[in-house]
């Protein structure tokens, strides 16, 4: 059974994009942040937060999701996609399957009582590309202005790339901002990031290019640049931290408007009251559906049908509370 990521990405490949094509992937790697915290809270039948999720409690969600079969893309860490593949989880839907293939240090955010995040990021991998659980990979990698580091990091992609060639292993590329405050200037940021992926990318035959980008939103400008410098380059956007519903939705409706063509997200939706309800709504907003103060009422409705009680009130999740998004917001309430 094709995939909708197969077919979506060759429609966008070949110019042919469509209102539709814009892909949505659950990032449920969040195992590799660390610990019992990194997964989440489980829920009580109302939908109020109870107690940290156990891993199986995890995977179930995660179940859930690939049931309803509304993202493009599933993408867990490698453990994670081993048990799923083992269950068939996948069986009879069109989501394509994918793991992380490893993690930069930066990302190690939720080891209670570490300062990981407060050094410069390292490269890190973790899965084994022999033991590879799926045909699809991510690869992430974080510049931080610092000559022998950034060196570093290039130097593992490019010996990953090695290794999943020969192995027939496809990767999507995700590059995070600096993860130190302060080494590259605000007002440059999106520039400076924008330049290293383009310059990465120049060296790399089409054999070794990633299948697309995943990389921050930093606001219409650098993400338009990004896009229209390389048209046969598919982008997307990584959600981030959490925030309010209507963050996660301004983030898909801009992105798309400024030529991303997907976006993968993982702490929003696992955050989330009912994260099949919001996916659902996360999708009417990539097809133009609705906008994201519409998707922001008709998520709070569904949860009031569902008797679901939601950690903000609609005026509260209404708000546009991510810096970068306020620059074009949909709607003049932020």
């Amino acid at each position: 059974m094709s995939t909708r990521f197969a077919q979506k990405i060759a429609r966008i490949r070949a110019g042919a994009y469509q209102v539709g094509d814009y892909m949505i992937a659950d990032a449920k790697d969040t195992e590799v942040t660390g610990g019992v915290p990194a997964l989440g809270m489980h829920r009580a039948a109302d939908g109020r937060p109870l107690s940290p999720r156990t891993r199986p409690q995890f995977i179930d969600e995660v179940r859930k999701i690939i049931a309803q079969d509304v993202v493009d893309i599933m993408l867990t860490a490698a453990g994670t996609m081993e048990v799923l593949q083992d269950t068939r989880a996948f069986e009879g839907t069109a989501i394509e399957p994918a793991f992380r293939g490893n993690e930069t240090t930066c990302v190690w955010g939720n080891i209670r009582g570490a300062a990981y995040n407060s050094a410069p990021s390292y490269p890190y991998r973790g899965a084994n590309l022999f033991l590879a659980p799926a045909d699809l990979c991510l690869y992430s990698i974080t510049f931080v202005n610092d000559i022998e580091r950034d060196l570093r990091a290039l130097e593992a992609y490019a010996a990953f790339r090695d290794e999943a060639r020969a192995r027939g292993i496809q990767h999507f590329l995700e590059v995070f901002n600096p993860n130190v405050p302060g080494v590259v200037a605000d007002a440059d940021l999106g520039a400076f990031v924008n330049d290293n992926i383009l310059r990465l990318m120049a060296s790399l035959t089409q054999a070794e290019r990633p299948a697309f980008l995943k990389v921050a939103y930093n606001g219409p400008k650098a993400m338009a640049e990004l896009c229209s410098h390389d048209p046969s380059m598919v982008v997307g956007v990584l959600g981030g931290a959490g925030a309010t519903h209507r963050d996660t939705f301004e983030l898909i409706a801009q992105s798309e408007r400024h030529g991303a063509r997907l976006a993968l997200f993982g702490r929003k939706i696992n955050q989330a009251e009912c994260q099949t309800t919001l996916i659902r709504w996360m999708r009417r907003v990539a097809d133009l559906q609705v906008t994201p103060l519409e998707a922001v009422r008709g998520y709070h409705d569904d949860l009031h049908q569902a008797g679901l009680t939601p950690d903000r009130d609609f005026t509260e999740d209404s708000g546009v509370t991510a810096p970068v998004l306020r620059f074009d917001a949909t709607d003049a309430r932020v």
